[in-house]
């Protein structure tokens, strides 16, 4: 299919003249036609108006200070904090005290992606099509990532240059049970929502849960180590950043910043296939020091087993007795997340992007079609399929480039063996078959309603004069921005099996007013469509409500003088992408993973890493949210925010 094919999802010039004007000249030399609404249909004016109806919240203002704010008439409940208990008869939370075990019966750290999963309460564990069928939202199991640990705002005694290589054996094996995963029942009460201690839902995945290897890498040699010579099995997973949910009722989670878990020299290793491979994830001498403890984290030891790592991770919530397992045919690298598109009788399509400077987007077709209501056939849809990696073309088109062993420049002649070794080593595969180079992806997400995927790219300060591109169009892009891509079809009815699609810019991060024009932010296609305060700066995580607005969660914006948080906005009509403000984080945070109850009424957010500026410790923190209690350090947490009169979210 050629570009042209697509000319019915492309803007009349006069829309492009209008949206040029507005971003300026120098924006409009750099992204020229890349510039256009892309994702509309004759139904799109209905949508607007509903769209519009739904952000009439008050906006907040930008700011900074050591609370967390959000428009009038709403209020969050605070519902987990790092510590808290998931057991029924753990005492009070004190880090003075705690240790592994105890840490393993408590919600982790640096809480990130979320997912709601709601439970009928007439079904029991390992029901999982009843309770993912039934939306309850008033009662459901949170399901929370746990991105990294912070041993200077964990434990006293330390400051953060001092963590990183001189953390004891005994914070070390904290720190394990701190990264992963929590599975938590809540429920929502006449008192707000709660967490339900005790509940035999209630699950921690940490680095000791033992998984299982899937998919074409499984069993390769290069996963192989001395204390697993299948290659089938790992211990864990660590830097667990986005992720996703699958119409089957299991939960996505991503292996993003992997490679500071491992310790070593990678030109002292032998193979010089894995010293390349150590280098390309930032494994160094200088690394956390949790290879002196555990040995296996140190490559001198175990060459092959930052291998293991790197990859989605999939598992089933409703059922707390089963072994997750890491989808190796999603490919390894640093991954923010997958989301998963599913229509009957068709292959199911997910999206995801590799958090890096000049990494890529990336497209996975499985091999079967999704059969609503087979979990047995559907829960293999994602072990089976092809991994493309995008290309985006000056002029608005795009193909997806398949990561097939010995198709195009994937041979032995380039250095690979066979399909684990493509999968194994993504990031090169996808550069060879000539992907483009993107400013950090990060969350890849499809709006249900007008069925476009959007694409956060949050910053890249590598980015020399020069090396722009069509989708990429700033030298040093210390804004990001988001993009669109239009796969070929109508709303609600899009083919995203198919190898090519439309993209354009949907929105430029920054200030539109600043003076650099590197940092001048373009919003929408009408200036007077955003205030002062709508703008905002590093796009990272993206949810949609039901009515097809974006909310765009940020990592970055206090480089700028005001806190991270969230902004909405409609993705259709006039104020297609003006965005305005509606939540702020406490000094030194960012938001991740917002995620709506089916009925849209309840909206959580993780707050990750507050009070994280420089020279805070636990001893001496910044701020101490969110207890302001003088015996206890600032603690990652997750709000569930409401609308005081029980309405939908941002209506």
């Amino acid at each position: 299919m050629t570009d042209h094919e697509h000319d019915d999802l492309a803007p009349c010039n006069a829309q492009r003249r209008t949206l040029l004007k507005t971003i300026g000249a120098t924006a409009a030399a750099t992204a020229g036609a890349s510039f256009l609404h892309g994702c509309s249909d004759k139904n799109s004016a209905k949508r607007t108006a509903q769209g519009v109806q739904n952000l009439s919240f008050a906006e907040i203002p930008h700011g900074l200070d050591f609370k967390h704010h959000l428009p009038d008439g709403y209020s969050a409940d605070l519902l987990l904090r790092w510590g808290d208990s998931l057991d029924a008869f753990a005492g009070a939370f004190s880090p003075d005290t705690l240790d592994a075990g105890e840490q393993s019966r408590r919600f982790g750290y640096n809480n990130d992606f979320l997912a709601f999963m709601p439970l009928d309460p007439d079904a029991a564990p390992g029901e999982g099509n009843r309770h993912h069928l039934s939306n309850n939202s008033n009662r459901g199991l949170l399901c929370v990532n746990h991105e990294y640990t912070q041993p200077h705002l964990m434990f006293s005694g330390y400051t953060e240059a001092s963590s990183n290589r001189g953390t004891s054996h005994a914070h070390i094996a904290v720190e394990q049970q701190a990264c992963g995963h929590s599975i938590v029942e809540i429920e929502h009460t006449v008192e707000g929502w709660q967490a339900v201690l005790g509940s035999p839902y209630n699950r921690r995945i940490s680095l000791t849960t033992e998984m299982a290897i899937v998919g074409d890498a499984a069993g390769d040699q290069r996963l192989q180590t001395s204390e697993d010579p299948t290659g089938k099995k790992v211990l864990g997973t660590v830097g667990n950043c986005a992720g996703g949910k699958t119409p089957w009722g299991t939960v996505l989670i991503a292996e993003e910043g992997f490679g500071g878990a491992f310790q070593g020299d990678p030109d002292n290793v032998a193979d010089e296939v894995e010293a390349r491979n150590h280098h390309a994830f930032g494994i160094e001498p200088e690394n956390r020091n949790w290879g002196d403890y555990d040995r296996r984290f140190d490559i001198t030891v175990e060459p092959n087993e930052p291998n293991r790592f790197g990859w989605m991770v999939e598992f089933d919530p409703y059922d707390p007795k089963s072994t997750p397992r890491k989808l190796t045919g999603l490919g390894r690298f640093e991954h923010e997340g997958f989301t998963v598109v599913s229509k009957p009788n068709a292959p199911v399509v997910a999206y995801g992007g590799d958090d890096d400077e000049h990494q890529f987007v990336y497209r996975f077709v499985s091999k079967k079609n999704y059969l609503p209501r087979n979990n047995a056939h559907n829960r293999d849809l994602l072990t089976e399929g092809t991994l493309y990696a995008g290309q985006f073309r000056e002029g608005g088109g795009g193909t997806w480039l398949p990561l097939i062993f010995g198709r195009g420049p994937l041979t032995p002649q380039n250095g690979f063996r066979n399909q684990a070794d493509v999968l194994i080593d993504c990031r090169r595969a996808a550069k060879l078959v000539g992907a483009t180079p993107m400013d950090r992806p990060e969350d890849v997400e499809t709006n249900p309603v007008n069925d476009c995927t959007y694409v956060m790219l949050t910053k890249n300060k590598k980015r020399k004069a020069g090396q722009e591109n069509a989708a990429n169009p700033r030298a040093r892009n210390t804004t990001g921005h988001v993009l669109e891509i239009v796969p070929p079809g109508r709303n609600g009815q899009r083919d995203h099996t198919s190898d090519t699609f439309r993209w354009n810019t949907f929105l430029l991060g920054g200030n539109p007013n600043a003076e650099e024009p590197a940092e001048r932010g373009a919003y929408g296609q009408q200036p007077g469509n955003i205030s002062p305060h709508g703008w905002f700066a590093n796009p990272d995580n993206v949810a949609f409500d039901a009515t097809g607005n974006m909310w765009i969660a940020t990592d970055g914006c206090e480089d700028f003088g005001f806190h991270d948080g969230l902004w909405a906005m409609a993705t259709e009509g006039e104020l297609r992408a003006a965005p305005k403000h509606f939540f702020g984080c406490p000094e030194g945070a960012e938001i991740c993973g917002p995620e709506f109850t089916p009925d849209g009424k309840t909206l959580f957010v993780a707050v990750q890493h507050p009070a994280d500026v420089d020279n805070s410790t636990f001893d001496n923190p910044r701020h101490r949210w969110p207890d302001n209690d003088p015996g206890l350090p600032p603690r990652p947490s997750v709000l569930a925010i409401r609308r005081d009169d029980g309405g939908t979210i941002g209506s």
